[in-house]
């Protein structure tokens, strides 16, 4: 099966790769490595999921953030790989960023259903080393940033 067969089993459609918001590039490729800078939750309209979780945010909106986070991942992917997917033989490790509370201590749980996205995107590919994290605030107030490195 495709990764573009599963992101349509998944009723995912990736939107145009976000550019970066900083000076830095949104990606580079070092010999047969991907390295994708960290992506924010914005959607397809352009809205970016903002606040704190634990305090602003659930657990649940923290959740759809980091998928959000990892549909942007996939874009970004996609656009270094010239459209082709199909060209990652790994994913290799996520670190996702979690703009949380003191007390707040679900981090992981936040980013697993990135985790889970990738698994499934890309299957056997998908599995990752991570780290979830916890920071008291992140670029332009949003609740969660991922980076990813990817084999090719």
């Amino acid at each position: 099966m495709t990764v573009e067969n599963n992101l349509k089993k998944l009723n995912i459609s990736l939107p145009n790769a976000p550019e970066p918001v900083g000076a830095y590039v949104a990606y580079k490729k070092i010999g047969n490595l991907l390295f994708i800078s960290g992506q924010l939750p914005i959607d397809s309209e352009g809205n970016i999921t903002k606040g704190k979780i634990g305090k602003d945010l659930t657990l649940e909106d923290g959740q759809k953030a980091s998928k959000l986070c990892v549909i942007n991942i996939l874009a970004q992917v996609k656009k270094a790989l010239d459209g082709d997917l199909d060209k990652v033989k790994n994913c290799i490790k996520i670190t996702g960023y979690v703009n949380s509370t003191d007390n707040f201590r679900d981090q992981p749980k936040v980013i697993n259903p990135a985790s889970d996205t990738l698994a499934s995107v890309f299957e056997s590919r998908g599995k990752h080393a991570r780290a979830a994290v916890s920071t008291n605030s992140l670029p332009l107030g949003a609740s969660v940033e991922i980076d990813a490195i990817f084999e090719i």
